[in-house]
């Protein structure tokens, strides 16, 4: 005797209509047996396809008892009873039900992915499949190039791909000529003739015909529960064992194997369409293109100026006369003296150091006379400086000793003096009236502290001292910090040594490591700012994928209750629309990395005198953010996706 193996008792469905309460299924009783092929009939409105839903685990009863195979189904999750479905039903409908954008063989693979069957399992299980339902040749064809017939095989392929132990068959003839009706009914006879439980639901006499029992039903009850002894015999020599059940693989693997797939639909469902897909992420795009170029352009204008700063002396403190800038007494200050500078110079902590004295003076080139900025200093002036030649040499201890007449010029003096065409070194300029040889130029460097018509002559402290200016204290004292010791530390050092040497704070030291800091606090706080105002615009790219998103999950609702029907659970679906938003997103941050690129190659040749710097911190922070605002913002479109009801979804247009 052949097992129970669905059994209905007592179950009612009703369905609220407004303030009233529809019946759709009224104490229900029923035992459908393995191997069965039954018929359900009834005009419209009978219950019949309520009752399907309810023996598919599509919907559930209100009350009664539904048990699958002995487990009950009235306290199963609806994750449980997706699982259910997957692994003991096989649906036929009327309307097919095959998602377009797939071809014929992906279309039958599908229930086999939510079971978690490897791929080359399933590919071979459903190309055996299609090839016994006679669509060999149809393997790559979509549903809009098959015709009626030829869909609904395909559809009896998906029903068995899990092994279809229980065929649930909606009108499986009636969208279908004769031909192609009778040889579904011929295929569906075979199944039942193999062992699978067939379930007929229709209106249709001839088809009911086949059944070996006919159920039925009127006002959401079973009036007539008949053994059909008017059956047309079956041709045993037509039946045919179709190919063996895959074997399900593990949890672990099914998983992993299912989040692998999520990709691979996610991908098929983007490039299907194209013109929405890059509609979505062109706001990702814009936005991820306005983070990583105005990084790219922040830093980039941030070692611009530090550069220049550091071409200056970064490493640099200056001890001045005085209590500030700007003091009136520090004219009549005159304590900064050559022992300073060589006690400074004999601190570990000190690089190196040199006496500045300085005064505009009138140069004179043969019939030329300009204004330039005089300057008394040590043969370590340039070291300190970090100033290099352009062509020539600097003063040494000997020019210094000596108190030679040399100088050294700057590259706006050689210009204003020589012109670009004559050779300056070895020509005598009077400084003052002090004839000098010059020796070398600096070089042409232009930062954003110069300005173009400053004009610099360097000579040895001694000289200036004791041949043009007669002056034996110091304007400043400039040292250099050794490399590695803190520029704070060093000027706390600098500070006390002045102040013990001299007796009293009568000097101001400025550092320019702090200029420095000030310039990496503003470039950070600038850029902290423009990147807020690009964070803005992912956010509005971010709505814009959840706007798409919520219209696409609209759009593929029948979409979503095929899936649903066929075995995938809530979160299978919540899954995958999920991985749609992240891709979406991550292709869309990709583009805008690259696009971003393009902006800082067109900006190299627009603009010589700095260059955007692209990091690699920027750019794993764009994908960061571009996968957040995936799972961020496409997190309520795959919930509002997981949640449908697969009754609902598959009754959508």
């Amino acid at each position: 005797m052949s097992r129970a193996l669905l059994e209905l008792k007592g179950v009612t469905r009703r369905f609220v209509a407004g303030e009233k309460d529809f019946i759709a299924l009224n104490d229900i009783n029923l035992t459908i047996n393995a191997g069965d092929l039954i018929a359900i009939t009834g005009a419209s409105g009978s219950g019949k396809s309520t009752l399907m839903n309810v023996l598919g685990c599509l919907d559930h009863a209100n009350s009664g008892s539904y048990k699958v195979d002995g487990r009950e189904t009235g306290t199963l999750t609806d994750d449980e009873l997706a699982e259910l479905r997957r692994d003991h039903f096989g649906f036929i409908f009327q309307r097919y039900h095959l998602l377009p954008h797939l071809a014929a063989i992906q279309n039958v693979e599908m229930p086999a992915i939510y079971a978690g069957t490897g791929k080359s399992m399933r590919v071979e299980r459903a190309q055996k499949l299609l090839e016994r339902l006679g669509l060999s040749g149809h393997l790559e064809h979509r549903p809009s190039q098959l015709s009626g017939g030829q869909q609904q095989r395909v559809s009896i392929a998906r029903a068995l791909m899990n092994g279809g132990e229980i065929i649930l068959a909606d009108e499986p003839t009636g969208a279908l000529d004769s031909v192609s009706g009778k040889e579904v009914m011929n295929i569906l006879l075979e199944l039942n003739s193999a062992g699978h439980t067939v379930i007929l639901v229709t209106h249709d006499e001839k088809v009911a015909a086949h059944a070996e029992r006919i159920i039925e039903m009127r006002d959401g009850e079973i009036i007539a529960d008949r053994v059909n002894t008017d059956r047309p015999i079956i041709n045993e020599k037509a039946t045919e064992r179709m190919p063996s059940k895959p074997r399900q693989g593990n949890r672990l693997m099914a998983n992993i194997g299912l989040f692998q797939e999520a990709f691979v639909m996610a991908w098929v469902a983007l490039i299907s369409h194209r013109m929405r897909t890059l509609l979505t992420m062109l706001g990702i795009i814009i936005g991820i293109t306005s983070v990583v170029s105005i990084v790219a352009i922040g830093e980039g204008a941030k070692r611009y100026v530090l550069k220049d700063i550091e071409a200056i002396g970064s490493n640099t403190i200056e001890v001045f006369p005085g209590s500030d800038f700007g003091d009136t007494k520090s004219m009549d200050i005159q304590t900064l003296a050559l022992s300073d500078v060589a006690a400074l110079s004999s601190q570990y902590y000190i690089d190196s150091a040199t006496p500045n004295i300085g005064r505009n003076m009138l140069l004179r080139y043969r019939n030329i006379d300009v204004s330039a900025t005089v300057s008394g200093v040590s043969p370590s002036y340039f070291q300190v400086r970090g100033t290099k030649m352009g062509s020539g040499v600097g003063f040494n201890k000997d020019d210094a000793r000596r108190q030679a007449q040399v100088v050294v010029i700057d590259y706006n003096t050689r210009i204003r003096l020589f012109g670009p065409k004559v050779d300056p070194l070895g020509q005598v300029i009077l400084v003052g009236n002090l004839p000098c040889t010059v020796i070398g130029v600096t070089e042409n460097k232009k930062n954003i502290f110069d300005t173009s018509k400053n004009l610099n002559i360097w000579m040895p402290y001694e000289t200036a001292s004791g041949r043009l200016l007669g002056q034996s204290y110091l304007d400043s004292i400039t040292v250099r910090v050794k490399d590695g010791q803190p520029s704070k530390v060093v000027e706390d050092n600098v500070n006390k040594l002045m102040q013990k040497r001299h007796g009293t704070k009568d000097f101001f030291t400025y550092n320019l490591d702090s200029v420095m800091q000030t310039v990496q606090k503003t470039s950070q706080s600038l850029a902290l700012l423009l990147s807020l105002i690009a964070v803005i615009s992912l956010a509005v790219g971010g709505i814009g994928v959840m706007n798409i998103m919520l219209v696409s999950v609209t759009e593929r609702t029948r979409e979503i209750g095929i899936r649903m029907a066929v075995g995938a659970r809530q979160s299978d679906i919540r899954q995958q629309f999920l991985v749609e938003a992240v891709m979406v997103c991550l292709i869309g941050g990709v583009i805008g990395i690259g696009l971003s690129f393009v902006i800082g190659y067109v900006f190299s040749l627009l603009v010589k005198e700095w260059q955007m710097v692209f990091s690699v911190g920027s750019i794993v922070t764009a994908f960061i953010c571009s996968t957040l605002i995936g799972i961020v913002f496409g997190f309520v479109p795959a919930r509002n996706a997981a949640q449908l009801d697969p009754i609902e979804a598959l009754a959508r247009d």
